[in-house]
Parts: C-alpha cells; sequence; structure tokens
C-alpha cells in the first residue's frame, strides 16, 4: 500500500516523515512566474517503484524532479530548536538535491518526494487552470490529485535595481569535472552554469579575472595572460572576453572582479601568474606586500588596461570592484587603508565594495558600497552607507542563512527581508565551492556539505548546485531561494512602499514571520494589486 498527497514547496520530508492526507493543492501566480509544489508518497511494508506525472495544458511546462536525499550529520549549532527544520529526523538523511528522475525504488516504510516546477508562459491567458498530479505504482496508477492554478493577468517584470551574485568557482568545475580549464569541455560546462544561476534570479557573475584570493591558496584560475614586455607587462584578454560573452548570452547582467588584494586583511600583493598560471609560476614572491613597489609598477600598467578593456566591452558601468575579502580589526585596517589609498592614485575611477562587518571601514571612505553581514546591516544603514547583504556560515540562530535545517519557510522569505530593509545588493560566497575547506581537495557533495569543516561551517553553506553528470543538479534550497527573488520582483511590480503595512511584521534580519500563511495571504493581497 502506497499513501500519496501534495505539498507546498515550504517544508521538508524525510525518510521516516508520516504519511499525510492532502488530495488538492492550490496555488496562485503571475504570468511568466515560476511556481512549485511536491509530490509525496510513504510506502507500507513493502517496496515499490513509484513514477510521478503531471497532466495539464500543453502550453504550460511542467518539471518533474526527484528529490535526493544527503547525510547530515551534525545540527548547526547555536540556533534554537524551533529554528531548526527537522528536528525529529535529523541528525540523518536530509532532502535537497533535485535529480532529472520522476521514478524512484523506495523501500518499506519509507517516505520519497517529487519537486515539481511548473512555468508559466508569458502570454499565457489569466484564468484558472487545472494540473493533475498523478502517481504510478509498479506501473499502475495509484493516485490522481489535483492541483488548482490561478493566473493573474499581470506579467511578473525583471528585477530591477538589486544586484544579487553568488559566487561560481571555475577551479571546482574543472577539478570536478576532469576538463582543462579553458578547454572547450569547460566552456561547454561554464555556460550551463551560468544559465542555471540566471535561471535563478542572479544576475550578477564574479569573473576570475586572476585566481580568487578567496579560502586558501587555489589552483591558479587566471583568466588574464599576463607576459613580460621589456620592464613591464602585456596582456592577453582573449579568455576574458570570451567568459564575458558566456555570461552576456546566459543573462547575466552586470560583473564582479577578482580582488585586487588577498583575503582577510590586505597584507600581501595579488598571486599573479605568468601566462594563465598553466605552470604555477609566480611573478612576484608571494610575501610580497600589498603596497610594495614591485606590486605597484603591476597595477600602474594593468589598471589603465583594464578601464580601457571595460570601456571597449561597453560594461565599464555594470562592473563592481573588490579590494580586500572581510576585513576586520585594526591591523586590517591599516593595510586596507594603504591598499585603498594606492588604489585611489593609480585608479581614481574605481569603486570598491567588499564584504565587511566593521562600519569604521565605511566611515573612513575606504568602500563605495559595504557589504555587511546581516547582524551589522542596520548599522551602515543607519549611517547612510549603501550597504548590500550577505551570510555565509554566520550568522545562525534567529537569523536568515539557507542550511540544510534552515526552514524552507525562513528560506522564502529571503526576498521580502531584502526588499523591506532597504539594502542595495545580496552576495554569498559560494554557490558551488566543492572543496575541503581552504584547500583544493575536492570533496564530494552529495556526502560532505560542511566541507570538512563543522561546526564553522555548517551543512549547505558552501554550495547550492551539486554537480551533475553534464551539468548542475539544483537543490531544494536554490529553487526556493529562486521563488523568494520573484517575490522582490513582485513587490517592485506592485511598487509595495517599504513602510507599507503589509510588511509590518517583518523587523530585521532576525525577526520577521515564519509562517507559510502568512507569505500565502501576504502575496494573494499584492497579486491583486500589480497592474
Amino acid at each position: 500500500m502506497i499513501r500519496c498527497w501534495l505539498a507546498d514547496s515550504l517544508r521538508r520530508f524525510y525518510p521516516l516523515s508520516p504519511a499525510e492526507v492532502r488530495d488538492e493543492l492550490r496555488l496562485r501566480a503571475l504570468r511568466g512566474e515560476r511556481v512549485s509544489f511536491q509530490m509525496v508518497c510513504r510506502t507500507a511494508g513493502t517496496q515499490a517503484k513509484v513514477e510521478a506525472r503531471v497532466e495539464g495544458p500543453d502550453p504550460i511546462a511542467v518539471r518533474v524532479r526527484r528529490i535526493g536525499y544527503v547525510p547530515m550529520p551534525h545540527l548547526s549549532t547555536e540556533t534554537p530548536e524551533d529554528d531548526l527544520e527537522g528536528r525529529d529526523f535529523l541528525p540523518g538523511f536530509v532532502p535537497d538535491p533535485l535529480f532529472d528522475e520522476s521514478t524512484v525504488l523506495t523501500g518499506p516504510h519509507e517516505t520519497d518526494g517529487f519537486w515539481v516546477s511548473v512555468e508559466i508562459p508569458g502570454d499565457l491567458d489569466p484564468g484558472e487552470y487545472r494540473l493533475q498530479a498523478v502517481f504510478l505504482s509498479d506501473g499502475i496508477e495509484c493516485a490522481r490529485l489535483t492541483v488548482a492554478l490561478t493566473v493573474h493577468h499581470a506579467v511578473l517584470p525583471t528585477r530591477q535595481n538589486f544586484p544579487v551574485t553568488n559566487w561560481l568557482y571555475a577551479d571546482a568545475i574543472a577539478d570536478w569535472y576532469r576538463v582543462d580549464l579553458f578547454g572547450e569541455p569547460f566552456w561547454r560546462l561554464l555556460e550551463f552554469y551560468l544559465r542555471n544561476l540566471a535561471a535563478h534570479g542572479q544576475d550578477t557573475i564574479y569573473v576570475p579575472l586572476f585566481t580568487p584570493p578567496l579560502d586558501g591558496i587555489k589552483r591558479p584560475t587566471q583568466l588574464l595572460r599576463v607576459e613580460a614586455d621589456g620592464e613591464g607587462y602585456a596582456f592577453d584578454w582573449n579568455q576574458v572576453r570570451r567568459w564575458l560573452q558566456t555570461a552576456r548570452a546566459a543573462g547575466l547582467q552586470r560583473f564582479k572582479w577578482t580582488h585586487l588584494f588577498p583575503q582577510w586583511g590586505a597584507a600581501h600583493a595579488l598571486r599573479i601568474y605568468r601566462g594563465h598560471g598553466e605552470r604555477g609560476e609566480l611573478r612576484w614572491d608571494p610575501a610580497t606586500t600589498a603596497t610594495s613597489e614591485v606590486y605597484r609598477r603591476f597595477l600602474s600598467t594593468f589598471l589603465v588596461e583594464f578601464a580601457r578593456f571595460l570601456r571597449a566591452e561597453g560594461i565599464f558601468d555594470r562592473s563592481l570592484f573588490h579590494l580586500s575579502d572581510e576585513p576586520h580589526g585594526s591591523e586590517h585596517l591599516a593595510n586596507y587603508r594603504a591598499a585603498r589609498e594606492l588604489l585611489r592614485e593609480l585608479a581614481p575611477w574605481m569603486r570598491i565594495m567588499d564584504a565587511m562587518s566593521d562600519v569604521a571601514f565605511a566611515r573612513e571612505g575606504l568602500t563605495d558600497n559595504p557589504v555587511a553581514l546581516l547582524p551589522e546591516v542596520p548599522a551602515f544603514l543607519a549611517e547612510g552607507f549603501p550597504a548590500w547583504a550577505y551570510f555565509c556560515c554566520q550568522p545562525r540562530g534567529r537569523y536568515l542563512n539557507r542550511l540544510f535545517d534552515t526552514p524552507l519557510v525562513k528560506i522564502r522569505m529571503s526576498g521580502w527581508l531584502l526588499y523591506r530593509t532597504g539594502v542595495r545588493g545580496f552576495l554569498h560566497w559560494a554557490a558551488n565551492y566543492w572543496y575541503r575547506s581552504q584547500t583544493t581537495e575536492l570533496i564530494d557533495p552529495f556526502n560532505v556539505a560542511d566541507g570538512g569543516r563543522w561546526p564553522e561551517w555548517p551543512g549547505g553553506d558552501p554550495f547550492v548546485v551539486y554537480p551533475g553528470p553534464g551539468g548542475p543538479l539544483d537543490s531544494m534550497r536554490w529553487e526556493v531561494f529562486a521563488e523568494s527573488l520573484q517575490d522582490y520582483a513582485l513587490l517592485q511590480a506592485a511598487a509595495v512602499d517599504r513602510a507599507d503595512s503589509l510588511l509590518a511584521d517583518i523587523h530585521d534580519f532576525a525577526v520577521f514571520p515564519r509562517d507559510p500563511g502568512w507569505i500565502t495571504g501576504t502575496r494573494g493581497k499584492i497579486l491583486d494589486r500589480v497592474p
């Protein structure tokens, strides 16, 4: 015997989740929006091969994917129990990866599910539509359930003036698939990953002009070819240009450029390699100081050529520049100040943004767009700084995050919180960091989701996509986050004032509704406002 039911996209079901009863589900959406729901089943005392199908009108594209389970050996720390989803089932197996399969071989007394994505065409006639969610057990239909879909007359517009980026690691793609960096197989894979980012609401991509100075010494990943030219340098921009062309074709519109100084202090010159770094030969000793004459000479040549390249490509005004990631403390402040003054001297046109949580850096005018960790956002905004927001392994507790045990309804609030608080953009450090923390050693993300560094790195923090056979596999967290960005666009489309009473329950990144009913009810009211 198999029990089958429907569920929205805001809950997780675990291998031991009990059977439920829900034969009908109602969804509301704008034209051009993507919505999702789950088809869930639980066996009794025997195994079964279960297939999920969705029948509906031809213009509506439906994608059914099997929800996979991955191990979560530890819960996230520093978090109240009522802010951990799956507390009754974890540690254990958590649902997260979405496999391009519509069948599952399920064991006795086991719960499995399917994630159903519904793409509503922008030119679909508004009105009421019915989808049939069909379960088959060993080839025989065992349940037929109904999804009622209300499509509103308005078309969801593109989100405006709110950049979103999740850093993509080219080295992880090349290492996982065992392809040469920047060979043709790599470029084909990169295209799939970039299209995935854009399809989930991202519009800004990190460009590895130089090897990103992030989380340890990385495998050389240098798009820009750097050669000696007498006493100076010559640059070949062809691979950089190809990255930009691939990104733009995928739908990405803004470009974040490699940090020009190393992470956590800006004490040294960036590691610049000969050529593209094929032989790992550095242009100078890695202990070279940040403001040394050798690095100054390099930057004085490079930055002139860089500005010329950006203007020639027509992306000067759509480029975002980094100095050094996550500076903090008085020593870092002194180093950062010196590096910033060097850039001001050599490239006065360059506006700087970095992840940081110490408002002192902004007070000194060292950053133009600070990217603040969520608890520090109010301090930056209160002093009038145009802050972006970010989270990573921190903060935890009541704060927003998107970890394996972060409630999905909490992740769905991301767009609402980003809109309500008035931050200028969002950054996350890892779309696909599939390495052991701060090493070049690959981990299997289907088995290790904390970079081997729990409790500092909680499960799910290093990635939101998994490496599939020929491209990315989405996670449930990634799908829900994308839907939250649609909510942001919906709020924009309805011209909702950030002080509107509809949003009064949202106070900050820690105090906000966690009720699916609040999201459904508030979305319904806003849908009716969209012209």
